[in-house]
């Protein structure tokens, strides 16, 4: 199964395939979600070790669960033949009613397919007021002519 863009990324390349992970996660379905990394994906979210499509979507759902009116942006930070590295934020609301913005990098590994087959993500949370929140459109895609982190100075 091919994922486009396919590695070897270029600069447009590379960056497509940073929009099309925001897209992606800005829909919040796991099972969708799954699709762009290999069946024996492996990962590193902050301190938790997954392998393989059906613990990412146990991930996800957990998360999207936990994380309310969550949006993100993510911001190609770097790129080679087959890897991306990726700068990223998003906002949430927890289930007491506060607002965190989280911060964090990710590297990613594709297969000659376009699929991820490794990701590895550092996070770090901020609480932030209502007020303070930056990410404000609708909940899913972000519009095209949304902000990006730079234009919002994170």
């Amino acid at each position: 199964m091919a994922r486009p863009p396919l590695p070897p990324f270029d600069r447009d390349t590379a960056a497509r395939k940073v929009r099309l992970a925001e897209d992606g996660w800005n829909s919040r379905d796991p099972s969708a979600v799954s699709m762009a990394y290999t069946e024996d994906s492996v990962w590193r979210n902050r301190s938790e070790f997954l392998s393989g499509r059906e613990a990412i979507v146990a991930f996800l759902t957990g998360k999207w669960q936990g994380e309310l009116e969550y949006r993100l942006i993510k911001e190609l930070w770097a790129f080679t033949e087959n890897r991306i590295a990726v700068r990223f934020a998003y906002e949430w609301l927890d289930g007491s009613g506060q607002w965190w913005r989280s911060y964090g990098n990710e590297n990613w590994e594709f297969d000659d397919g376009g699929l991820m087959r490794h990701r590895v993500a550092s996070i770090n949370d901020l609480k932030i007021l209502e007020q303070d929140r930056l990410f404000r459109w609708p909940q899913g895609r972000r519009p095209d002519d949304y902000p990006s982190l730079s234009d919002l100075g994170l």
